[in-house]
């Protein structure tokens, strides 16, 4: 048994084709068949289901992936840690992120983490939280930036701020002349949120659960964006967390960003990476400059949009 071997099983666990897997590792399709077979023979019991048109594993074949992740990563980590002795703020970083986070906040923090670590090789990985959170576990990422609460006693979780919500309605809605709102206005809304799978879409349940306010069934975005334009078109009304409705973000006259009053409904946004990790230092130091995000980023008070700013001049 070698690592190349496992590197084999794993690529077709994620893939599920034995082309597709091969293609992936950079050998003939034929090649990773046969060293698959052999890795069987030597263990003794079948790790694969060859069906015609594609590829499971067996119980034991699923327990032998996850071990054979966490032995890779292993080997990578001791990889890492040679790396690192030579230079600590050189190497590679795999960095998980959620779409509703990671569009809105790297565009503030990469420029300055690539002053701050010009060797780091910074690889970014979006994807729903509970993949995150697999793939961390797995050893597949290093980090990941994540909402709490996270309950895995064998990360760490480093908290890096605190995100604001806020109330998106269309500009012809009765409540988007309000100033900051309670909680409590919106017990009679009902809110347009994203499909099953996003952490966006538990916090903002927890919001309506809180307020009273009611899901709008019928309707279930698959990002942020798509919120973003159903509200402008008057379909319904949302919550946005702060950084996805700052700068360089544009903003629409369509639509009136309300803020709350305190206690102000956020979320809490934190790193996280394995306790075991040979990187713990550096991600310490690498959390920090998450940390550094400009205090106007996570505020509340809002650009009026031009065509407001229009009508108060005419007003006036």
């Amino acid at each position: 048994m070698n690592l190349r071997d496992l590197k084999y099983l794993v690529a077709l666990a994620d893939h599920r084709h034995f082309g597709k897997a091969a293609d992936a590792s950079f050998v003939s399709q034929p090649t990773l068949s046969t060293q698959i077979k052999k890795l069987e023979e030597e263990l003794g019991v079948a790790l694969v289901e060859r069906a015609p048109r594609k590829v499971m594993l067996t119980p034991v074949g699923r327990e032998v992936v996850e071990r054979a992740r966490r032995i890779i990563a292993e080997v990578e980590q001791m990889s890492e840690v040679a790396r690192r002795s030579r230079d600590p703020e050189a190497g590679t970083v795999r960095l998980g992120l959620f779409p509703t986070l990671g569009p809105y906040l790297l565009p503030h923090v990469v420029p300055r983490i690539r002053e701050r670590f010009p060797q780091l090789e910074l690889l970014l990985v979006e994807e729903k939280s509970d993949v995150l959170l697999q793939r961390l576990r797995d050893g597949a990422l290093d980090a990941a930036l994540l909402a709490l609460p996270v309950h895995d006693d064998q990360l760490h979780a480093e908290f890096l701020f605190e995100e604001p919500f806020l109330l998106a309605v269309p500009e012809s809605h009765p409540l988007a002349g309000h100033g900051p709102l309670a909680l409590d206005d919106l017990s009679s809304q009902t809110l347009l949120l994203l499909e099953d799978g996003h952490c966006l879409r538990d916090q903002a349940l927890d919001v309506c659960r809180t307020a009273g306010a009611g899901e709008n069934g019928g309707f279930r975005a698959t990002s942020l964006e798509t919120l973003r334009q159903m509200v402008a078109a008057n379909v319904g009304v949302t919550l946005l967390p702060s950084l996805a409705v700052k700068p360089p973000v544009a903003q629409s006259d369509a639509i009136r960003l309300l803020p709350f009053r305190d206690p102000q409904p956020s979320r809490r946004i934190a790193m996280l990476w394995r306790r075991s990790s040979a990187m713990s230092g550096f991600l310490m130091q690498l959390a920090a400059e998450f940390k550094r995000l400009p205090r106007e980023l996570l505020a509340v008070d809002l650009p009026v949009p031009k065509k407001a700013r229009a009508s108060k001049a005419k007003r006036i």
